[in-house]
């Protein structure tokens, strides 16, 4: 086949190598660069030497078409012959194909179905360097197809980057590495122009700011007056393609503004991807072949596709990437700065045919802070299909596998515990009768579910219609509202979309079980829809009970949704097939929403506003001027939360009503006793929440005592101890202790606030079992309470340790002072302690006690623990200032000697 192709590209001197080393080893490694025709001349060089079909994996389908297409093309024939394709909702081979373009995708399901490949000479997995989850798998499962069934299997990784030496060794046998052959890239340089906005923008993972899409606009502008020949425009997604078309509107009459993503139809993807070849424009769809060309392109033209005539190309420097939030479980595409790699690749489309200049919307010191390589897929994305892929392969962890990256921990934890919660896999992992039935649906799991589950109930064709709008984000259109977005394609008001629905539709409808009631409703059209990424999922699991809680009843599936629609008098027509077929669109759009994503149902926080809180616990809001505001319930189909963001913004959903909730969603649905601390006291009710979700509360007449005690501890560590009733007497005594344990050591306990609360179940045990509620803490007998810390084998000598009165000289016994537990005070009248030589110690002796001596009036007039050092030098002192002032009180030479009185002289009359 080679040889009737008279095209010289640079990969076609190296064929012949790639050949032989496929031929001696069964596997290798193709490095080439962009545009050196290794997608369209390799698969034909080694369709003439091996027997059996050659299979080219793409990880697009736009590049799988076009590179069928293109190959078809060279041979001077009409795909469909020597040359196929087949994409999900197409194909077009026949008896005569030699090669077959796929997409990843498809590839695994193959693999699935017949693990060896019948028919098949060899496997051509391109742009392997891209790293998309189905394309690990494709690799993966091939290898690992080639060891166990099919040795004479050729697989030939071909890849973009010089970075292969991982490639080659998981394409390798006993040891050794698999072959690399290298070609060089096509010599036509490109020069790098840097043009920044003038002001800077801020990133935003969300949406990509009106003022950059200004700034490419104005480039691509600028672009067109400096250079000659096709632009080739670079945006991160469908979106933005659109909103730099409209600002280049009014080139229309000079310029072709053609658009070219994954969305779009095959039809319209081939106007962008071939110059027209009359040039009178008579052709349907073309323009003139004279008129230049501007190509606004998602990253589907990175590689693998020539767009023909570009010179130039404009690169605004972002690439949309699946990223999975696992505490939340939102899963959302989100906007991030392209890689070096990526933007070297993009660059590369100028210089294809010719000399070309790439335009970059950022600055050379911007670039050098770029990462080097994209993230491969299997780090951010959401692992629930690839991890039914592994258990459907019989690997369901991975290990063994020649998976270029293992797949993270956390990620790979969630995913399982979405598919058991499906019931697609036991607890082993391994897959179930029903993992199967769900993989066979070729969508989402989730979306799976939605499908085989929803069916009974709305209907068959209801079911793919909806979860095809699921599927394929891209017909949704604008607006969050899921329900209008489908009555807009039933209209047929978007073309493209809805043949990209009904396609979707028809496939999805296929793939359900033969004997599904069909549940044709009034004014639905059988057979519509279309889907392209499957919706983003949440793999997280409603938070268990805590403490306090018991769960008494898991009621599985509330009210039906029938039961529901004849509470609203939508009483079931003589000789239905289902309850569920009858329901209104829109709740039969949000019954199938609710199968596949049920921690997304989501109430109102307060009746008519547009702030709601989903099963999962996560808050969400819906986007002002929103058509689903004052919904009391919703289905959510997609959210994304900025990063920091408390809550989460809505972008796609279906009202719902509570009991259609109670329904798809029975295993988040909970009642519970719960006994615990809220709002400053003991709360003891029955709940029923549905996840996060609070349905209904009573009140608990009988709580469980052991539940109300754990709830007063709770609300002692939370508000302190100042919730029990401190008496002078019980302040006095914990002084006391904590002076024990600062003197005594560790056999005394330890009565700091942190310590008391740690050990309240111990000193507070009866107390707390006696109570119940915050006002029964405030009556506690705290001082009796304390004195339970106290081991038995010391409690006899606290008031020998820690007196709670010391006798001073003249007979009254003085309170001690304990609030410093490293220097107990007794504070006593100076004429009471004649006679005293020392200060008195405690404590066994240990800790002298500090003396505040006071006036007569009870001021303090001297602090001392060494009474004998302050007798010789301060008492005299003291005595000079005082004697005058108080002469009705003795005041003696030598207090050592003298007698000690608490009274005064009385008065002469």
């Amino acid at each position: 086949m080679l040889s009737e192709v008279g095209l010289e590209l640079p990969v076609r001197g190296v064929l012949p190598a790639v050949v032989a080393a496929l031929g001696d080893a069964g596997a290798g490694v193709l490095v080439a660069p962009p545009g050196t025709g290794k997608t369209t001349l390799a698969p034909l060089a080694v369709a003439d030497r091996v027997d059996g079909r050659v299979l080219v994996a793409q990880p697009r389908r736009v590049a799988a078409r076009a590179a069928a297409h293109r190959m078809a093309d060279l041979l001077g024939e009409r795909v469909g012959g020597r040359i196929g394709y087949a994409v999900r909702g197409e194909r077009r081979v026949g008896p005569d194909t030699r090669v077959e373009v796929v997409t990843t995708g498809l590839l695994v399901r193959r693999l699935h179905h017949d693990p060896e490949l019948s028919g098949v000479g060899a496997v051509l997995l391109d742009e392997c360097h891209e790293r998309q989850l189905d394309a690990d798998l494709a690799l993966a499962f091939t290898v690992e197809a080639r060891a166990a069934l099919r040795p004479d299997l050729w697989l030939l990784a071909m890849s973009a980057t010089p970075e292969t030496d991982r490639f080659a060794a998981l394409l390798g046998g006993d040891g050794a590495p698999a072959p690399v052959v290298s070609a060089q890239a096509a010599l036509h340089p490109v020069e790098r122009i840097w043009a920044p906005p003038p002001r800077a923008v801020t990133p935003d993972p969300t949406r990509v700011a009106p003022a950059l899409l200004d700034h490419v606009a104005a480039t691509v502008r600028r672009a067109l007056a400096e250079r000659d020949g096709d632009v080739l425009v670079f945006l991160p997604g469908a979106g933005e393609i659109a909103g730099v078309a409209g600002r280049l509107a009014d080139l229309r009459d000079r310029v072709t503004v053609l658009p070219l993503h994954g969305r779009m139809r095959g039809a319209d993807q081939d106007a962008a991807l071939r110059r027209p070849s009359r040039p009178d424009g008579s052709e349907p769809g073309w323009e003139a072949a004279d008129r230049r060309r501007v190509v606004l392109a998602t990253a589907v033209a990175e590689s693998s596709l020539t767009v023909p005539g570009v010179r130039v190309v404009v690169d605004a420097g972002l690439a949309r990437v699946p990223r999975m939030d696992l505490s939340r479980g939102l899963g959302a595409l989100v906007t991030v700065p392209v890689s070096r790699a990526a933007a070297t690749q993009r660059a590369g489309r100028a210089g294809r045919e010719a000399p070309g200049y790439v335009y970059r919307c950022w600055s050379e010191a911007t670039h050098q802070r770029l990462p080097a390589q994209p993230e491969p897929e299997i780090a951010t994305a959401d692992l629930t299909g690839f991890a039914l892929q592994l258990a459907a392969w019989g690997r369901p962890d991975g290990t063994g596998l020649a998976l270029p990256d293992p797949p993270p921990t956390a990620a790979m934890t969630v995913a399982r515990d979405t598919l058991a919660g499906l019931g697609a896999v036991d607890d082993d992992g391994r897959i179930t009768g029903r993992g199967r039935a769900i993989a066979a649906a070729g969508a989402h799991p989730r979306l799976a579910r939605a499908l085989l589950d929803g069916a009974p109930r709305v209907g068959a064709d209801r079911a793919a219609e909806v979860v095809a709008l699921l599927a394929e984000e891209g017909v949704v259109g604008p607006g969050d509202d899921l329900p209008a977005a489908w009555r807009r394609l039933r209209a047929g008001i978007d073309a493209g979309a809805t043949a990209r629905w009904r396609a979707e539709v028809r496939r999805l409808r296929a793939a359900l079980p033969a004997g599904t009631t069909p549940g044709q409703p009034t004014g639905t059209t059988p057979g519509q829809p279309t889907g392209t990424t499957p919706g983003q999922p949440t793999g997280t699991t409603p938070g268990q009970p805590g403490a306090g809680h018991r769960r008494t009843g898991q009621p599985g599936a509330g009210r039906t949704a029938g039961a529901a629609g004849r509470a609203r008098g939508e009483d079931r027509p003589a000789g239905g097939t289902g309850v569920g077929e009858h329901l209104p669109d829109d709740l039969a759009a949000g019954l199938l929403v609710g199968l596949a994503y049920p921690e997304r149902l989501a109430r109102a926080r307060r009746a008519g506003g547009g702030s709601y809180l989903m099963a999962g616990g996560t808050a969400a809001e819906l986007a002002p001027g929103s058509g689903l505001a004052g919904s009391a319930w919703l289905a959510v189909a997609v959210a994304d939360r900025r990063p920091g963001a408390p809550t989460a913004r809505v972008r796609s959903a279906a009202p719902v009503d509570e009991a259609t909730a109670r329904e798809v969603a029975g295993p988040l649905l909970i009642r519970e006793r719960e006994t615990a601390w809220s709002n400053g006291d003991v709360v003891a009710r029955e709940v029923v929440r549905l996840g996060a979700i609070e349905l209904t509360e009573r009140p608990l007449a009988r709580p469980d005592p052991e539940r109300v005690a754990t709830a007063l501890l709770t609300g002692l560590r939370q508000e302190g101890l100042g919730l029990l009733g401190w008496t002078p007497a019980a302040h006095a005594l914990r002084a006391r202790l904590a002076f024990c344990r600062q003197a005594l050591g560790g056999q005394w306990p330890e009565v700091d606030d942190e310590a008391l609360l740690a050990a309240a179940p111990q000193w507070l045990g009866p107390e707390l079992a006696a109570a119940r509620r915050r006002a029964d803490l405030g009556r506690v007998d705290v001082t009796s309470a304390l004195r339970r810390l106290v081991p038995w084998s010391l409690a006899g000598r606290l008031d020998e340790l820690a007196p709670e009165r010391l006798t001073v000289p003249s007979g009254s016994r003085v309170r001690v002072d304990y609030s410093d537990p490293a220097a107990p005070v007794l504070a006593v009248k100076l004429q009471e302690t004649f006679g005293w030589p020392v200060a008195p110690r405690i404590a066994d002796g240990r800790v002298p006690v500090l003396l505040h001596l006071l006036s007569p009036a009870g001021r303090p007039v001297a602090v001392t623990a060494d009474l004998a050092s302050f007798w010789r030098t301060g008492y005299p002192q003291v005595r000079g200032e005082l004697r005058g002032r108080y002469p009705r009180h003795p005041w003696p030479e030598d207090p050592t000697t003298a007698a000690p009185t608490r009274h005064a002289t009385p008065r002469r009359r």
